[in-house]
């Protein structure tokens, strides 16, 4: 009998899991208000360059409005019809208020702004922006603090990926929202900007912690049948968390206290994620036995199978996991990823489509003040177009399988990126959604890779795969923003950039092995014997050698199906 098995034995998808995995995907409602934040603290107001010691009262000609006093100030930017932001006159330019003036002005000397800024407070009343004055030559700041944050994401999950194989699952998660809700309230007391990259950083890392342990953890107590439809919904609760961001930041208006909103609730999923169990498959690899019989037991309580109870002995979890028990005496490490040929093929082609997923998703989410309307509506539409992509991502799933779902995504992604180049600039609407077509299929492609990944690398290495393949898309996330510097020397280069790497993507995607309805392989030895090719060869070879071919071959059967996985 194998864990799959077993868990049947136990319930199936019964009353602790429904608890288990509803627990477990509440923080998500969060963690698109941690990973989007930077949209909304962040947001740049529109503003002009502080007009000094000048007393408007005393110099304002008579019949001029307030709002036209500007101009004898503010020359206008380079498309001749907004203030520029960087820069006013040296002196006030009163006859530039005149009727019908059409002076040239290009002779009139400007100066930067040396009294700060003035900043709109109609779209935010606060942002770091506004606060830290991140605008103009240091514009390049504000996009600093996602890269940071970022940063904190990729190496928590270098670290937490590899503590959780070595210390468990529940441990590192619960560990992970602790110091989430404690650096990401302290960040909204950050008095420098300094300060308050610091504490992003670390809350990246947090933020890595739970999202890996999260999905490990739900994973490893959902039997093979259920996993596709429990991991489809339970990424609709990022869904509706950009929803709940988009509400909370039109509502605050204030950088810290949205700061603190979407963190504070962190101390609340801290208090009830002691109840989670420990995940049993990774307490038997790591000969915990006592531990794992206790855990399985109070799942069966939980499931109403009391007779269960009782069955459930240290033979019978030795012999039904003989197999996972003997491979965990070994000591695995990152190499393992890539020593042996199917976990090499594997790694290769998760890497880049981890990267490359999370490269084009950031690249079109992280900059929604470009599309022209309110920046509240935008995100709106953005989440809301999760929701017909993830069921469509699900059906896909359930009858396509995961290998198709994650090439077509990535596929239809790229052509829709590809398509909006040629859109003209003033048909604003039409670019707009063909940006939530493309963000809603890169939606699509993140559901199906959290859901892939798990199922393709073994219980022994699992957290450390996930931690690699995170770390890629890490650096897709970092990568994104800076990408779109390029716009300065094409226009539409950040778009091919985009384009090209989710094309890329769907390619080696299609060297990814198929997982519908498969067992979780529990050690590397599983995987090599599903996926790798030259171990069905070799099975092949011995074959044909046999002169009893279909009795030897009848035989491996049934010894195979004696022992181990297949033992139910």
């Amino acid at each position: 009998m194998g864990f799959s098995e077993l868990l049947e034995e136990i319930g199936g998808f019964g009353r602790y899991q429904w608890l288990h995995v509803t627990l477990i995907s509440l923080p998500g409602l969060l963690m698109a208000g941690q990973n989007l934040l930077n949209n909304f603290v962040s947001g740049t107001p529109s503003h002009h360059c502080s007009l000094g010691n000048y007393s408007l009262l005393n110099t304002l000609p008579q019949q001029v409005e307030q709002k036209d006093i500007l101009k004898a100030f503010i020359p206008l930017d380079s498309s001749g019809t907004k203030l520029d932001r960087c820069s006013r006159y040296v002196t006030p330019q009163w006859h530039l208020l005149e009727a019908n003036s059409s002076a040239n002005t290009s002779h009139l000397q400007t100066e930067s702004c040396v009294d700060g800024w003035t900043f709109d407070r109609s779209e935010f009343l606060a942002t770091t922006v506004s606060e830290w004055e991140l605008v103009c030559t240091l514009r390049p700041l504000k996009q600093m603090i996602q890269t940071i944050y970022m940063g904190g994401v990729l190496t928590g999950a270098i670290i937490y990926g590899g503590l959780s194989d070595r210390f468990g699952r529940r441990t590192v998660l619960i560990w992970s929202y602790l110091q989430l809700g404690i650096l990401g309230c302290s960040s909204a007391l950050s008095p420098t900007y300094t300060i308050y990259c610091t504490f992003r950083f670390l809350s990246g890392m947090a933020v890595s912690g739970v999202i890996l342990n999260s999905v490990s953890l739900k994973v490893e107590w959902i039997p093979t049948k259920t996993r596709t439809l429990v991991g489809t919904l339970s990424s609709f609760f990022f869904t509706i968390g950009q929803l709940i961001l988009a509400g909370l930041a039109y509502w605050l208006r204030d950088w810290r206290k949205l700061q603190l909103t979407v963190c504070a609730p962190q101390f609340l999923f801290f208090a009830y994620s002691w109840w989670y169990s420990e995940s049993a498959r990774w307490l038997v690899l790591k000969r915990k036995y006592e531990e794992a019989l206790k855990t399985l037991r109070r799942v069966a309580r939980i499931n109403g199978k009391k007779e269960m109870v009782d069955k459930l002995t240290l033979e019978v979890l030795n012999s039904h996991m003989k197999k996972e028990i003997e491979s965990s005496q070994t000591m695995f490490t990152a190499y393992d990823l890539v020593r042996t040929a199917a976990m090499r093929r594997i790694s290769v082609c998760l890497i880049v489509v981890w990267f490359s997923t999370s490269f084009a998703y950031y690249g079109l989410a992280m900059d929604l003040q470009k599309f022209g309307v309110s920046i509240y509506l935008i995100q709106i539409i953005f989440g809301a177009v999760d929701f017909p992509a993830k069921i469509v991502a699900l059906g896909m799933l359930s009858y396509l399988g995961r290998r198709v779902s994650q090439a077509s995504c990535l596929f239809m992604s790229a052509l829709i990126i590809f398509a909006n180049i040629y859109v003209p600039t003033d048909m604003q609407t039409l670019r707009t959604t063909l940006a939530c077509l493309g963000k809603a299929f890169m939606s699509a492609s993140f559901t199906t890779v959290y859901l892939y990944t798990g199922e393709l690398y073994p219980t022994i290495i699992r957290q450390t795969g996930m931690g690699l393949v995170s770390t890629m898309a890490r650096i897709g996330s970092m990568a994104a923003p800076a990408v779109l510097i390029l716009d300065e020397v094409v226009p539409s280069l950040p778009s091919v950039v985009y384009g090209g790497a989710a094309v890329i993507a769907s390619g080696f995607a299609c060297f990814l092995p198929e997982t519908l309805n498969v067992p979780l392989p529990e050690t590397i030895q599983d995987v090599e014997e599903r996926w790798s090719g030259k171990s069905v060869a070799n099975k092949k070879k011995k074959g044909e050698s046999s002169e009893d071919e279909q009795a030897v071959s009848f035989k491996d059967v049934k010894e195979v199906e004696g022992s181990g996985l297949n033992a139910l």
